[in-house]
């Protein structure tokens, strides 16, 4: 009985990278199934009869032990395993978990706080595509006071040069008199999209913490160091449809 699964998802579970990735990977002509070229996101294949290759490379057949971790990455890192200025990456931090994983989502290079990684691509999905409504949560320093008809301003939204950015939630925590505290939430992950967003109303981001994502929460954890999951952590995230299981 063939058992064929599309190419990404087979990618994904076999910790490459998250489901996303694994597309773009597909759609690049990265991918071979038995020496033939694969650049369609519906091909499918055999994991346990075909050959899969990835830049020519096999991809391990057998289910390796999914692992998740919880790390507080520090600023003055970028979000990926390498990278081609020689800047820090996250990989440095966590060379103490065994085998390969990789960054659900990104948290860029300034920022700081909670970033999830692991090697299973289907959790990966499930935590960033806007479809399951994972809520990440940031605790943001902004220059300036900002001044209640700003703030009720920031409530509504603003148009960004993407699109139409809404926050979930805005609210004021403190303010200096020269800066200004807020926790915000958002479903969405765009490109620097919290720094655009205050930009807009005038009010720079000095500091950005990411402070949770779904119900994980950075509490007591100190730069640079990380945690493995539990399964009582991985509860609080939605479980895959029937038609991904």
């Amino acid at each position: 009985m063939t058992m064929e699964e599309r190419i990404q998802k087979i990618l994904a579970r076999a910790g490459i990278a998250s489901r996303r990735k694994a597309e773009a990977l597909v759609l690049e002509g990265r991918v071979t199934v038995n020496g033939e070229p694969v650049s369609r996101l519906g091909s499918k294949a055999d994991p346990e009869k075909d050959e899969i290759r990835l830049d020519g490379k096999r991809i391990l057949q057998e289910r390796t032990p999914s692992t998740y971790i919880a790390l507080y990455k520090p600023p003055g890192y970028v979000t990926t395993l390498s990278d081609p200025l020689g800047r820090p990456t996250v990989a440095n931090l966590v060379k103490g978990v065994p085998g390969r994983i990789f960054p659900v989502g990104r948290l860029d290079y300034d920022s700081e706080g909670l970033l999830l990684m692991t090697n299973d691509g289907d959790f990966a999905q499930r935590v960033q595509h806007p479809r399951y409504g994972v809520s990440k949560e940031y605790s943001v320093k902004v220059r300036g006071a900002v001044t209640e008809a700003t703030l009720a301003l920031l409530r509504k939204g603003a148009r960004l040069d993407d699109g139409f950015f809404k926050p979930l939630q805005v609210s004021l925590e403190k303010r200096n008199p020269g800066s200004t505290w807020f926790r915000v939430t958002i479903h969405e992950g765009k490109n620097r999209v919290i720094r655009r967003y205050f930009e807009s109303f005038g009010h720079p981001v000095a500091r950005l913490i990411r402070t949770a994502v779904g119900g994980i929460f950075l509490e007591s954890m100190k730069a640079g160091e990380y945690r493995y999951l539990t399964k009582k952590d991985l509860q609080a995230f939605p479980a895959p449809p029937a038609a991904e299981k």
